[in-house]
């Protein structure tokens, strides 16, 4: 047994956790900024619990997935007010937003120096100024994760920025912030958790620690998921969820992701569709396809018993069949009202490319077997 982990300094997680930011920010620096997102979450009850304990801060906003132009201007605005640490509060991309900011804060050069793909790609080896990150959707897991994702809308991609020195100096979960998150956006976000737990678990990096993580997440998940869908303000359901989403960005810092998030960095950089609705899309499908190949090339993987393990959390059956779960995933797609992937513009013509990049994508590297390029355009033509 090897491995390593690393994860955030700090992690707080609970209902109503939100109101101890004040005391904890102000032990940070100076002045904070504070990355929030249109759209989303409020910040008004967080500004005021900053401002009860004298935080000093300066905000600025972005719309939908992170671009390198807005984390270029929320570098410099940071260094014009003087701010020495940040906050983000708000989704994914939020958070994303929050870390690459926070590094650059730091680190010298151009931000192009250290992305990967369309930059240099180089080694961040100053640690970052402190970021406290709130997340106020359960998704993405990305207030403990190393990476930053970023869109490159000149080159139609999304990148990635990545070292452990990226990783928050705080994680604070607090489950309240997400009652009043659509229908629409829990399922979405709600399936990138599961699928968040589900691809680390079987991965070709995964260890006896993320496996903890990720059994703990599929069960909670498996039992709160549609609830959260349908009963937004269930308080058991929200915190399953928030909790589904932090062990699943513990998971995939240290374990990896597989086909579905191999998919998904392509196409959400290809066309505006949401993170989380690529890959609710595409978790039965990549499923399948990945348990069809080994049974067909490495029947004796040890990797389609931990898919009958799966299987049998989803269903509550501890005598299910793999076939069962695949079957129950595609339920809970359709219970969600999940759209496909033709609603965001995507079409057969466009499959080869998406493949193409898919294929070299750092999430594949790490799905439990390798799918041909023909495989994978069949994933996506039943995507549509």
């Amino acid at each position: 047994m090897h491995f390593e982990f690393a994860t955030a300094t700090r992690i707080i997680f609970g209902p109503g956790t939100l109101k101890d930011v004040g005391s904890i920010a102000v032990k940070y620096g100076n002045k904070a900024l504070l990355v929030s997102g249109k759209g989303g979450a409020s910040p008004e009850h967080l500004i005021e619990i900053l401002s009860a304990s004298d935080v000093s801060w300066e905000i600025i906003e972005i719309a939908g997935e992170p671009t390198i132009e807005e984390v270029q201007r929320g570098i410099a605005f940071a260094k014009q007010k003087g701010c020495d640490y940040v906050i983000g509060f708000g989704g994914g991309s939020v958070m994303d937003t929050g870390k690459a900011i926070s590094a650059m804060m730091t680190n010298p050069g151009a931000l192009m120096d250290y992305l990967e793909v369309i930059g240099a790609g180089k080694s961040i080896n100053q640690q970052a100024v402190p970021l406290i990150a709130i997340p106020t959707t359960s998704g993405t897991g990305s207030e403990v994760t190393r990476n930053a994702v970023l869109t490159a809308h000149d080159r139609k991609m999304k990148v990635s920025m990545r070292s452990p020195l990226m990783i928050a100096s705080l994680a604070l979960v607090d489950p309240e912030l997400t009652y009043s998150l659509p229908p629409a956006v829990t399922a979405s976000t709600g399936m990138d958790a599961l699928a968040q737990v589900i691809e680390p678990f079987v991965s070709k990096k995964a260890n006896p620690l993320t496996d903890l993580y990720c059994l703990e997440g599929i069960k909670r998940s498996a039992k709160s998921l549609l609830k959260a869908y349908t009963s937004g303000n269930d308080p058991q359901a929200r915190e399953d969820l928030a909790y589904t989403s932090l062990l699943g960005g513990l998971a995939l810092a240290n374990a990896g992701l597989g086909g579905v998030h191999g998919f998904a960095s392509p196409i959400g950089g290809m066309f505006e569709a949401p993170h989380g609705a690529i890959c609710a899309r595409l978790l039965p499908l990549v499923v399948q396809a990945n348990v069809k190949a080994m049974r067909e090339r490495t029947p004796d993987t040890q990797t389609l018993g931990r898919y009958l393990e799966i299987a049998r959390i989803l269903t509550g059956n501890p005598q299910a069949l793999i076939e069962d779960g695949i079957r129950w995933l595609e339920t809970l797609v359709t219970q969600l009202n999940i759209p496909a992937l033709s609603n965001y513009g995507i079409r057969s013509k466009d499959i080869p490319v998406l493949v193409e990049n898919a294929a070299v994508a750092s999430s594949m590297q790490t799905n439990p077997i390798q799918l041909s390029k023909n495989e994978l355009s069949q994933i996506l033509e039943s995507a549509l």
